[in-house]
């Protein structure tokens, strides 16, 4: 077996482990962010199960951080409390990014993890099967439920060889990225083998895991070997490992193959992270901003990398640098060894240990700018500026280019060969154990509102095609995320205003003038974040079915999760004969659900086009009731 299908088995509740079928799997430990946990928890309390009933839950506060009113506190203090009361541990304010303290201090081989945040595959890189979803399949877990998927088929990535001096773990996904794009990975597990493996540690392979994200992939995982087993003891968690790797005769749907020697330093260029190019061919290019961080590239081993590349030099008079470390673990180290003192004698702003501009929650760059980041997204408007240029790069590459003022690649410059600490920085006082408080009194803010609910599916839905859109719609473009906006992702109602905006401003005043109706696009809508309020919002405005070529997974589940129809064409070609302002109905749309098929009839051109639902007998019960929560009990 292949170590994917080793964990799957293990945690199995129902279905057959055959690929495309659904199965449900037991989930081991979840987490929230508050841009997304605020929802989850109201949604947790809508189940009404008093105890979480993981092995471990935590809620992370790291994505609304900057507090310019009182809204943003509000949030953390419901969290909080609500996190606390119902037996959730909680990451407070300044501990640092979900993902990045996860895999510091809660992550272990072989158990499963779902998060509300869809970069949570970044704990494969210590060998869990770790999934992101929407913010009620967590809170269906933490009750208690299982998690249901699709099968998924298995890829195994071969790494043969080491990375020469320059070239980096950011660069191997950068490669699959480019050799698979943005889709490539939906209804795959990227699953990592070979010899090369053993030259990548922890942080590194993390790197690769998480921004295998970007790929639409259900998740990515490498086995738990000896550099696991260092990483878990430098954390005083040594006791947490356990080998696991595939069996040596394990077969895959799918082989790749990545030689690490042959690679070159490369770059997602505007405005996807599947526009890689070579960072040779961009040299010379001006840069406004640089930015280190995320949850992709701000670990100890990253920042020390930069330090030491900046150590001694001055960053560039016309580039903006910041750098945002990835936990209070790496900050704390860094200043302790003098490492940041190297940053920010060269010049760095130093920001707080948060998602910060990864998310656009501050530092927009200037009109017109070039950004380097060492993120894992630069879709459109995603930095907070329309017309910037955003790149996806490497820490080194973002180093040496913030001291030269235009992209350089580090190839052929002397880096230094940071080692792995023998033991990191242990400070847990930021992280709060609910068996520590008694009697938690939730705290609710005034700007928390109720999330709205699905209806029992209607007999003929009709509506006129709101807008037709692309391929490739985010969840950034249907919800935007920014600062203006990360404060009301507890009001729904305040978010509608903005709802595809970024696609067309008229939207939500046309959406709310005629009582919602049809989102027509092409194919891989909804790829990207796990965020729910890109489908919470749409039931907001009335929208019944969003009828595309294709969907992203989680967004797919989203929008049934919350009765949202996710319909496929069943000719690609049929796209070309809806427009906007098309009347649209589906007859006797309950058995259509039921049978999967349907036939959308365009009333005022009188023809008609087959669609398809995909999707298993429990979610048709959920999309006839109007959503998971509506299913409940029936």
């Amino acid at each position: 077996m292949n170590l994917t299908a080793k964990i799957i088995k293990a945690h199995l509740v129902s279905g057959e482990m055959k690929a495309g079928e659904e199965i449900a799997v037991k989930i081991d430990q979840t987490l929230t962010q508050d841009s997304t946990g605020t929802m989850a928890y109201l949604q947790f309390e809508a189940i009404g199960t008093d105890k979480v009933k993981t092995e471990r839950s935590v809620a992370y506060i790291d994505h609304n951080m900057l507090q310019s009113s009182q809204l943003n506190a509000d949030d953390h203090a419901y969290i909080q409390s609500v996190a606390l009361s119902h037996g959730i541990y909680v990451s407070k304010p300044g501990n640092g990014i979900c993902h990045q303290v996860h895999l510091e201090r809660f992550g272990k081989p072989g158990k499963t993890l779902l998060g509300s945040d869809s970069h949570t595959p970044t704990g494969g890189g210590i060998g869990m099967l770790a999934m992101g979803a929407g913010g009620l399949d967590v809170a269906l877990a933490m009750g208690g439920a299982p998690f249901y998927l699709v099968m998924p088929k298995v890829v195994n990535v071969e790494l043969k060889g080491k990375l020469r001096a320059g070239v980096t773990a950011k660069d191997v996904i950068l490669k699959v990225l480019e050799m698979l794009t943005t889709a490539g990975g939906v209804g795959k597990v990227m699953e990592y083998t070979g010899d090369g493996v053993k030259y990548l540690s922890v942080p590194e392979r993390a790197t690769i895991t998480n921004m295998g994200a970007e790929l639409g992939a259900t998740t990515s995982i490498f086995p738990s070997d000896e550099n696991t087993k260092a990483f878990l003891e430098a954390q005083g968690r040594g006791e947490d490992y356990i080998p696991l790797c595939a069996d040596d005769d394990a077969t895959y749907d799918e082989h790749i193959v990545i030689d690490l020697a042959e690679l070159t330093p490369l770059a997602a260029c505007p405005h996807s992270p599947g526009n890689v190019k070579p960072v040779s061919e961009l040299v010379g290019k001006k840069v406004d901003q640089i930015c280190v961080g995320s949850c992709t590239n701000s670990s100890y081993l990253d920042l020390m990398k930069v330090a030491a590349i900046l150590k001694g030099k001055r960053i560039h008079p016309e580039v903006s640098f910041t750098v945002s470390p990835g936990s209070r673990q790496v900050l704390t180290m860094l200043a302790e060894n003098g490492a940041l003192a190297d940053i920010l004698s060269a010049g760095a702003r130093l920001l707080e240990c948060a998602c910060g501009p990864c998310i656009g929650n501050g530092q927009s760059p200037k009109q017109d700018a070039v950004s380097l980041r060492t993120f894992n997204r630069n879709f459109f408007n995603r930095s907070g500026t329309p017309s910037a240029d955003v790149y996806l790069v490497s820490p080194e590459t973002a180093a040496v280019s913030a001291l030269a003022g235009v992209i350089t690649s580090p190839e052929g410059i002397d880096l230094p060969d940071i080692p792995m600490p023998a033991k990191f920085l242990i400070n847990d006082n930021l992280i709060l154990r609910p068996e520590d408080f008694k009697d938690v009194k939730i705290v609710r803010g005034d700007n928390i509102k109720p999330f709205p609910k699905g209806k029992k599916l209607d007999e003929n839905v009709k509506g006129e095609v709101l807008i037709k859109l692309g391929d490739d719609i985010t969840t950034d473009h249907i919800m935007p995320s920014n600062a203006a906006l990360l404060a009301y992702r507890s009001n729904v109602p305040y978010l509608s205003d903005y709802c595809l905006s970024n696609c067309d401003k008229e939207f939500p005043v046309r959406a709310k003038a005629k009582n919602g109706g049809f989102i027509v696009a092409g194919a891989n809508y909804g790829q990207g974040s796990s965020r729910e309020h890109a489908a919470l919002v749409p039931l907001y405005l009335g929208i019944k079915a969003v009828v595309a070529k294709s969907f992203a997974r989680i967004h797919k589940d989203n929008l049934m999760n919350n009765g949202i129809l996710p319909l496929v064409f069943a000719d690609p070609a049929d796209y070309d004969k809806l427009e906007q302002g098309d009347e649209l109905c589906i007859y006797n749309a309950p058995d259509s659900v039921k049978s999967r098929k349907f036939l959308l009839t365009v009333e005022n051109k009188d023809i008609r086009i087959p669609l398809r639902l995909e999707c298993g007998e429990r979610q048709q019960k959920m999309l006839l009731c109007g959503g998971s929560l509506n299913s409940i009990g029936e």
